[in-house]
């Protein structure tokens, strides 16, 4: 059990008092946790094999067709009903909730692409006879988690040049904030289109490419904490005795410094997935065919005729953003003293 300082309880209490800011951590948390098994809710591929007394999971690993009793020392593919029909002979198989996985094309629809939400399809299908609910799981687990490593390394830098421009100031916080000054006028998002078109993009190299013009939006907060506080009595005095300024810094200073800088965390995050969402639509974003809720918005505006694309991630992006600024808000309200509960 995890015991809270009296002062943590206390803005754990005006957190939970935030009822819409509590109740959205519950359910984005739910969101996504349950996209994390995304693979365990939409799979194409079985979860459990038995066949012939054997067990196999092919959601985890590839078979070949001659495990099942194919003729083909190929990739096995479970859509057959060819390789359906020696499975159920000589065993059983269990599946996803939704059999369909981000990359699966159904072909044996009659209905041409994209097809509207059906008892198969939910959401429909988008116009390369993807499932659309599928993904949305995939691409809104792609979204937060690149939006959580993005906010992570950019408060991790912000935070470090921050507090070395507010604990030193002189010299080296002059020098800072005309680097500031220069690095936040480029104009980040042409020069991401530029390193796109000469790169072939990926998670690791835009999630990279984006921190490089993201951790500005914590140092000024940050700078101002350790400026106000480097010159209190006890900091001084933990000078004259000598301690090391890593010490000061770390011990004494950041966790004042971390109260304002937790507010931003959620507003932070909300940019984040913004980012990846906007460089998905304007096609800089990931490689062709990753699910993408930037792509499925793309798609919505190519295929006007086919309104559940637009809608469909309309409604998730909006569900997601306002969960995470309710969220903000609460834990904004949670570090405010004067807020009464």
């Amino acid at each position: 059990m995890i015991h809270l300082s009296a002062i943590n309880q206390a803005r754990w209490a005006r957190f939970k008092h935030n009822r819409r800011g509590y109740w959205s951590l519950w359910v984005f948390m739910v969101l996504f946790v349950l996209s994390l098994f995304a693979e365990i809710i939409a799979n194409d591929k079985p979860l459990l094999v038995r066949y012939e007394g054997q067990l196999y999971t092919p959601f985890i690993s590839n078979y070949n067709e001659t495990t099942f009793g194919g003729e083909l020392a190929t990739p096995a593919d479970y859509q057959d009903p060819y390789i359906i029909k020696h499975i159920e002979s000589k065993g059983w198989a269990i599946w996803a909730p939704i059999r369909y996985s981000y990359d699966t094309i159904n072909f044996s629809t009659t209905v041409p692409f994209p097809s509207p939400p059906s008892s198969t399809h939910w959401l429909g299908t988008d116009d390369n006879g993807s499932d659309v609910l599928v993904r949305i799981i995939y691409g809104f687990r792609i979204s937060f988690i690149f939006g959580l490593l993005l906010t992570f390394f950019s408060s991790i830098i912000g935070i470090f040049v921050g507090a070395t421009q507010g604990y030193y100031g002189g010299k080296i916080d002059l020098l800072g904030q005309r680097f500031l000054e220069v690095w936040s006028g480029m104009p980040t998002l042409f020069l991401i289109i530029l390193l796109s078109s000469i790169v072939q993009p990926s998670f690791w190299w835009l999630l990279g490419i984006t921190v490089l013009f993201s951790w500005m939006g914590l140092v000024g907060v940050v700078r101002a904490e350790f400026l106000r506080t480097r010159n209190f009595d006890y900091i001084r005095a933990a000078r004259a005795m000598g301690v090391k300024d890593r010490v000061i810094i770390i011990r004494h200073i950041l966790p004042n410094a971390m109260v304002a800088t937790l507010t931003f965390i959620p507003f932070i995050l909300c940019g984040a997935i913004t980012t990846l969402t906007s460089l998905d639509f304007l096609g800089f974003g990931m490689p062709l065919g990753s699910p993408s809720l930037g792509e499925l918005l793309l798609q919505g505006k190519n295929n006007l005729q086919a309104p559940w694309l637009g809608i469909s991630a309309f409604i998730i992006l909006a569900l997601v953003l306002s969960l995470l600024v309710f969220i903000g808000e609460a834990v904004r309200d949670a570090f405010d003293p004067t807020k009464a509960h």
